[in-house]
């Protein structure tokens, strides 16, 4: 069985509708077992006070955030060089998610600065990268709604999609490429142990865990709903001719 047989639509709703109802349910004991232990069950910092419980959410949107635009990304490719409408519609799909990912993110962080910083706002080079991706998920909305022929809009956004990417990148990685910032160093890393204790560590990689399972399941959501409008459409469109 070959993986490129689910980019059949039928296929894929047959599969996507025997997942969905386990997905949910997880993603809900993931997100509820991180954020109530983030919240409840962890003792406030000694310096950030209980403003630091903020990054149970800010953590996983900001990563979700960056990572939608990269499955974006694989998806944008995939509809480029195999024409497979799933893909295309999976990265339309995806799309308001990471916009939203963006803005818990941006506002989040805001909240999380203004008792470190001073300020709820810097220039830094990350967050400055940052708003720069939330600009071009917005972009890449509004090129989906300007044009109304669906493969040319695919095509288009999937260009606007390789752009971006590169802010994206920059996103991930600006903490490492530019040292002065005010922005903190990775909060997670595979190469390097943790800098934050334990008692933070785990309940955050559950909430991560209930993010990136959130989002899963509502990409397979919106992906069902456009192939099914992108039907619709089509059945319209025959009847009108």
């Amino acid at each position: 069985m070959s993986l490129w047989e689910y980019a059949n639509p039928v296929k894929f709703m047959a599969l996507s509708g025997r997942v969905l109802p386990f997905a949910a349910i997880l993603t809900a004991a993931l997100l509820a077992t991180g954020l109530i232990w983030g919240f409840f069950f962890t003792s406030d910092d000694f310096k950030q006070g209980s403003t630091v419980k903020i990054i149970f959410i800010h953590v996983p949107a900001a990563m979700m955030a960056i990572n939608v635009w990269i499955m974006m990304l694989v998806a944008s490719l995939i509809w480029l060089v195999r024409r497979h409408h799933v893909s295309a519609l999976a990265a339309r799909a995806a799309a308001p998610i990471g916009v939203t990912m963006t803005l818990i993110a941006l506002f989040t962080g805001a909240i999380w600065g203004k008792p470190m910083w001073g300020t709820y706002w810097a220039w830094d080079p990350r967050l400055t990268s940052f708003m720069i991706l939330f600009v071009f998920y917005l972009g890449y909305l509004a090129l989906w709604q300007a044009v109304e022929d669906d493969d040319t809009a695919a095509d288009l956004t999937s260009i606007l999609c390789m752009v971006g990417s590169v802010f994206a990148l920059l996103s991930r990685y600006a903490v490492n490429l530019w040292n002065q910032g005010l922005h903190q160093g990775a909060t997670l890393t595979a190469t390097e142990r943790s800098p934050i204790d334990a008692s933070y560590y785990y309940p955050l990689l559950i909430s991560i865990a209930g993010f990136v399972l959130l989002f899963f399941t509502l990409v397979l959501l919106r992906t069902r709903m456009h192939i099914r409008l992108r039907r619709a459409k089509a059945l319209l469109a025959r009847s009108n001719a």
